[in-house]
């Protein structure tokens, strides 16, 4: 985004309700899709067919291109502006490309963001639907969620068969909406009609397992097996219970039959743009879908995604989940900066962001510096965009530029938000050019077969800089139970705080000599995972003082108001 605070810009809405639409028959035309091969949501929505991606499984890739970032701060980013901008520089420049993001929640819809659809002129339209219920992906998701969560109360109801220890029960109710007041409740009071008495809580949706294993599902019969294999419980004996054990997995995939199928929009300047799936990256594995980012591969010949907040999180998740699960390798990385967030990270007051301030600057280079080095030690070229805002100062793109090239970085100015696809060709020439000169070394930094402890202290020190990891009593508990089960040899998705390389959101910039606390570990045994929840971080947030939502209406023809 380049907004000042001195001079008047259209909102994000206001742009994308001025820009005309094509029909989405002609997107999908526009990439080789016949009518048989998507189902319309209106005319600016559709769904793409799972049957693409086995008709097209003999084409040749596209060049995948994973958007990241530095940690993000209140001064944004615009990783989701750029990843948009990016792709529509491709067509700008002659090149067919083709947009994988993640869907919206409504929880930071509402809260704190007020969108989630790129901004300015480098935005996925229409942002109004896909910011709210679109196709109804995430209302299918928590319906499948909480049948589940139904049905195992009304196994414990009807004489509990499989001896389901309710005090064990870890499988959570979730709705899509920041609540924090559903953290913990107690559920089937009222006598012995109304259930069995138990203490329950809720996640966001976007936070739920099943979630997930959209996410990372290869197809229908994958995503049926992944639901089957889901840790709901234990028994009395501390024995897993699984839904295969309930015998749920076929309802709960009849329930996702048309959410598993990927949505096609468009930007702005009519680049096709394959919108699916929304896991948190902070709590889960922050990237769109696997179904969506294959079959975007097969119809573009440069693909743009991204993955959620830093590249401490989303990026490492990608390459060390999503990759490995669905055997994809990133040709190559964006990390995406701005001056104000980099001096934010050197200790500058939001309120105070306008200020020329270079040595700031300096110091908060630290963090994308540690991101580059991070992207690096995965045999991963990079390039960095700077997303340029209207306040930044010449002496401080100046400083930028000597930063860069003193540490020998590849960067590109960025201005998508003002121009739209104009303004992202030095960086999609850049990115074609570190592409054609096929320096990509891609390798993971642990072996599934590590321990669950040597995982997580890799990614630790190695990406985070962390001088060491204490695993608190119950996630030692936890570690030796994981084993028994035999689940060790599985990825490790850390929960962590966005705003900081460390697990304190207040230690900004490239903390040091910083300890990580990982107070607990939770089965994930369907999406494939070990989550490692540390510090402080939550699985249902909570509203701020003054939600994004208080600024939210609806016109009387029927516009949305307010909506960023």
């Amino acid at each position: 985004m380049s907004k000042s605070s001195t001079t008047t810009y259209k909102t994000d809405l206001e742009i994308a309700n001025c820009s005309e639409m094509k029909k989405i028959d002609m997107i999908a035309h526009s990439i080789g899709l016949t009518e048989d091969e998507y189902d319309q949501y209106g005319k600016y929505k559709a769904k793409i067919s799972l049957g693409v991606l086995e008709k097209n499984k003999q084409t040749e890739d596209g060049k995948l291109i994973l958007v990241t970032a530095i940690n993000p701060t209140p001064a944004g980013e615009g990783k989701s502006t750029v990843t948009v901008g990016l792709a529509d520089a491709f067509g700008q420049i002659g090149e067919k490309a083709v947009i994988a993001m993640r869907e919206p929640s409504l929880g930071p819809v509402m809260g704190i963001k007020g969108g989630a659809c790129g901004g300015g002129y480098a935005q996925v339209l229409p942002m109004d639907d896909i910011n709210l219920h679109f196709t109804g992906d995430l209302h299918a998701i928590t319906a499948a969620n909480n049948a589940l969560a139904a049905l195992i109360d009304n196994h414990l109801q009807q004489g509990n068969e499989l001896g389901i220890d309710p005090r064990r029960i870890v499988w959570k109710r979730v709705v899509d909406l920041n609540d924090r007041a559903l953290r913990k409740v107690m559920i089937g009071l009222g006598g012995p009609m109304q259930g069995v008495p138990r203490e329950d809580g809720f996640d966001i949706t976007v936070a739920s397992e099943i979630m997930a294993i959209l996410c990372l599902a290869e197809n229908i019969s994958d995503l049926r097996n992944r639901l089957s294999r889901i840790v709901i419980g234990y028994t009395y004996g501390k024995e897993p219970v699984t839904v295969a054990q309930l015998g749920a997995e076929g309802a709960l995939t009849l329930l996702l039959k048309d959410a598993i199928m990927p949505n096609l929009v468009q930007t702005i300047e009519h680049t096709p743009a394959i919108i699916h799936g929304g896991p948190f990256a902070n709590i889960a594995h922050g990237c769109n879908s696997v179904i969506a980012t294959k079959t975007a591969l097969k119809l573009g010949d440069y693909v743009v995604t991204e993955a959620g907040f830093g590249a401490d999180l989303g990026a490492e998740k990608f390459l060390h989940i999503k990759s490995r699960s669905a055997g994809l390798k990133p040709d190559a990385v964006v990390i995406v900066a701005t001056i104000r967030a980099l001096k934010m990270h050197g200790g500058v007051p939001k309120d105070e962001l306008t200020k020329e301030d270079p040595e700031a600057l300096k110091r908060g280079f630290a963090n994308l510096l540690k991101h580059c080095e991070n992207i690096a030690s995965f045999g991963l070229p990079f390039v960095v965009a700077l997303n340029r805002f209207v306040s930044d100062h010449e002496s401080e793109l100046r400083t930028f530029a000597e930063l860069c090239s003193a540490h020998v970085i590849d960067y590109a100015l960025t201005e998508v938000w003002e121009k739209g696809g104009a303004g992202g060709v030095e960086l999609a020439k850049r990115v074609k050019q570190i592409i054609k000169a096929n320096e990509n070394h891609f390798d993971y930094l642990y072996d599934v077969s590590d321990s669950i402890e040597s995982k997580i202290r890799t990614i630790a020190t190695k990406l985070y800089g962390a001088a060491d990891v204490e695993f608190l009593p119950k996630a030692k508990k936890q570690l030796a139970e994981m084993e028994s089960n035999g689940w060790d040899h599985l990825p490790v998705c850390m929960a962590k705080t966005q705003y900081s390389l460390s697990d304190d959101p207040k230690k900004l910039g490239r903390p040091e000599a910083f300890t990580i606390s990982v107070r607990e570990l939770k089965p994930s045994i369907g999406a494939g995972f070990i989550v490692a929840l540390t510090g402080d971080v939550m699985t249902m947030p909570g509203l701020p003082k003054k939600p994004a939502a208080l600024n939210m209406d609806v016109s009387e023809d029927g516009k949305a108001v307010g909506l960023f």
